[in-house]
């Protein structure tokens, strides 16, 4: 089965099109090697998949012959993702709500009185 078949069928991705991106990218690698799309996967090959800055790591265990539903897709599949990844990314998330995001109006009072502390602090410094 195609690598980008494979990783829609096990649900890595919503449609196959955005698969087949992602490996043209250079987000999918099969034994440690960047693949094309066309690449046949099979038992016991190891992926490396780069999706939401996070790099999953599978084991394939067998080829499914169409799309599986959610609760089946481990027969198919090993999840070797270190738990680091995942701490990683709770990190980012937590720094980028800190920031407010553009387009979301003017800035309140707290943000007016933070913007001014710290413009005053600069000029102090100087």
């Amino acid at each position: 089965m195609r690598i980008d078949k494979f990783l829609w069928s096990i649900r890595y991705f919503k449609t196959r099109n955005i698969a087949t991106v992602a490996c043209k990218k250079g987000h999918v690698r099969v034994n440690e090697k960047v693949v094309k799309p066309s690449r046949d996967v099979y038992p016991l090959d190891k992926i490396i998949v780069r999706k939401n800055q996070i790099n999953y790591q599978l084991t394939v265990l067998d080829t499914p012959k169409s799309r599986v539903g959610a609760k089946l897709v481990d027969i198919y599949r090993k999840d070797t993702t270190p738990k680091e990844a995942f701490e990683h990314d709770e990190l980012l998330q937590y720094s980028r709500d800190y920031y407010r995001k553009k387009g979301i109006g003017r800035p309140t009072k707290k943000d007016r009185r933070e913007i001014d502390g710290y413009l005053d602090n600069d000029d102090s410094e100087e």
